[in-house]
């Protein structure tokens, strides 16, 4: 009887454990391929954030998610969630997840968190949160550009009903070296203007929190970051996001470094400020056409340096044949005045794509491309005596 029990309960939980895998969420990203270039041999890449990246990235790069709902119990529930990032160069078939020549890591802790919701009272959409997570990433696809993005280890609560919109506030870590900051990040979105219209305000505060030791090696300064993103729906069948940021200090100089709003530099003391404009959306003209486009103007400016301004332009227009086949151009510019040094390039793609559906979003999408790049200040850029270069390649990108 007792070897019976025991069968039982082994089939039982075996069978509980199987029901618990299949109602795991996998998610994640990936992308990866081959190419080779006319003067270096090997791919290429070429300021992707600034020329576009469709033919312009030279890596293997994959995101790996797990995430499971653990509790759901009278109105309250907990969601538990992770994910690895992994990257490398693509060149081999053994290549281990260890620390490159240059001693960063080939694998990364991006997320492990806990979300909870049903604790606001007639809120359903608040939730409470704490740990490491993609904290309301705002980016621009085409060129792989992160305007607003405070991700990394800290806690919150978002979502929270605060008259026709929601706000959101977060604390969370980042650090600068070895000094200690804490990023205060205040939001407020899903403020609605006219048809199809909506309005998000967000400020940061790099809080920097360093220790007497910290303190009497140098001065430490706090920032502040602005931003303001309109979104206009129903734009010529699709979207266009305008958006408008002002950063002090550490988020000062990342406006025209074209950062993201973290890894705040706590010690620059040279008086940075810096703002940029961008335009950024897709649009479907006709049922055969989509084009996704980005235009970037930004400036910083210093005490005891030179301004650094940078202006970017890329537009990706997509033709489709059918459904599942596409053909995609990409072409960009930009030109940079990087504290008195004069930087600027260009690049050029055409690429036949086969894709899972037939949306500008669709992936996974298999890419067979080629690419022309120029370098207008360095005539060096891509090896001894060479402003240009060519690659050609195939590419796959998915996300899930």
């Amino acid at each position: 009887m007792n070897k019976i029990c025991l069968t039982a309960a082994a089939v039982s939980a075996a069978l509980m454990s199987a029901a618990t895998y299949a109602e795991v969420d996998f998610h994640g990203y990936m992308r990866a391929g081959v190419g080779i270039s006319g003067e270096n041999g090997e791919n290429v890449s070429y300021e992707k954030n600034k020329v576009g990246r469709l033919g312009n990235e030279n890596d293997v790069y994959g995101e790996l998610g797990l995430g499971k709902e653990v509790y759901n119990e009278d109105g309250k529930s907990f969601y538990v969630d992770s994910m690895l990032a992994v990257a490398t160069d693509g060149s081999n078939d053994w290549e281990g997840l260890g620390v490159n020549d240059d001693g960063s890591d080939n694998i990364a802790l991006r997320q492990f968190n806990v979300v909870a919701k049903g604790f606001i009272a007639n809120d359903a959409d608040a939730a409470l949160w704490a740990g490491k997570r993609y904290y309301q990433r705002h980016d621009i696809h085409i060129s792989d550009f992160y305007y607003w993005d405070t991700s990394g280890a800290g806690a919150g609560i978002e979502n929270l009903s605060a008259g026709p919109g929601k706000v959101s506030f977060a604390v969370i870590r980042d650090d600068s070296g070895e000094v200690n900051v804490n990023n205060l990040d205040l939001r407020y979105a899903g403020l609605n203007l006219w048809s199809d219209a909506s309005l998000e305000l967000g400020v940061n505060y790099g809080l920097v929190n360093a220790t007497d030791d910290q303190e009497a090696m140098g001065d430490f300064n706090d920032g502040v970051l602005l931003t303001a993103e309109l979104t206009q729906g129903g734009f010529l069948g699709g979207f266009n996001k305008t958006v408008l940021q002002f950063g002090t200090e550490g988020y000062g100089e990342q406006m025209a470094g074209l950062g993201a709003g973290h890894y705040f530099n706590a010690s620059s003391n040279d008086g940075a400020q810096g703002y940029r404009l961008i335009n950024w959306g897709v649009i479907a003209p006709s049922a055969s056409w989509e084009i996704g486009h980005q235009l970037i103007y930004a400036n910083t400016s210093f005490d005891s340096q030179e301004d650094h301004s940078i202006l970017s332009a890329v537009i990706r227009p997509e033709y489709k044949w059918s459904d599942h086949v596409k053909t995609i151009f990409e072409a960009g510019y930009y030109d940079e005045d990087d504290s008195g040094v004069d930087k600027s390039g260009s690049k050029l793609t055409i690429a036949q794509a086969f894709t899972a559906g037939p949306s500008f979003w669709a992936r996974p999408e298999l890419r067979f491309y080629a690419s022309y790049l120029s370098d207008f200040d360095n005539d060096n850029a891509f090896g001894t005596g060479n402003d240009t270069e060519y690659s050609i390649g195939a590419q796959v990108e998915a996300w899930w």
